[in-house]
């Protein structure tokens, strides 16, 4: 996908030395590509919605109704913040190497903080730091470019307001048309004089 400026400009950080606050680097060929602090800065705002999700009161959780564009535009019911739970867990088990979700799952799961887990993973605190680093670029680039939904941007996966571009509508539904029979007004009709004759 290609980044634009408008993008990452918010979501990069001004102390960043690669960037320079402006969220794009020149890479190879002078292409621009984000900065790895724009991937982080995507990362922790997906983990604080999670956190506000998990610990959220039960009966705060609301349902919503949805339209899916496919299958002819079903209507679905859907627990948006529970969906959110599990697909943060579920892709970040998927996208992290054994070694980077133990770390995930200590630190940023469990909230253990880096003397705990320097101790018990038995590693240094720069090593901790810059696995912590490269953990968030790579979950952050993922909750972005998560095909059909991503994570990130936030507005799209709980309105679910813009379509995907992979998508597309399913037909339009018939419309039903309705033949009634035609009405007739009745009138009795009118009595014909039938001839007697008299008697002699």
């Amino acid at each position: 996908m290609e980044w634009t400026r408008s993008e990452t400009l918010p979501l990069a950080a001004m102390s960043c030395t690669q960037c320079h606050g402006l969220g794009l680097k020149t890479v190879r060929h002078g292409r621009k590509a984000p900065c790895n602090c724009v991937f982080r800065s995507v990362f922790r705002i997906c983990y604080s919605r999670f956190r506000t999700c998990v610990t959220k009161e039960k009966q705060m959780s609301r349902v919503s109704l949805e339209i899916l564009p496919r299958g002819g535009r079903r209507i679905t019911w859907s627990r948006k913040d529970e969906e959110y739970i599990a697909d943060f867990l579920l892709v970040s088990k998927r996208t992290l190497e054994p070694e980077e979700y133990q770390i995930f799952s200590w630190h940023f799961l469990l909230g253990a903080d880096w003397r705990l887990c320097c101790r018990r993973l038995k590693v240094e605190k720069g090593d901790f730091f810059h696995s912590i680093y490269r953990i968030q670029q790579k979950l952050g680039r993922t909750f972005h470019d998560l095909k059909p939904y991503p994570l990130f941007p936030l507005e799209d996966y709980f309105d679910n307001a813009c379509p995907h571009e992979d998508e597309t509508p399913g037909p339009e539904p018939t419309p039903v048309v309705m033949v009634l029979p035609k009405v007739v007004s009745w009138r009795p009709k009118a009595r014909v004089p039938v001839p007697t004759k008299r008697a002699a």
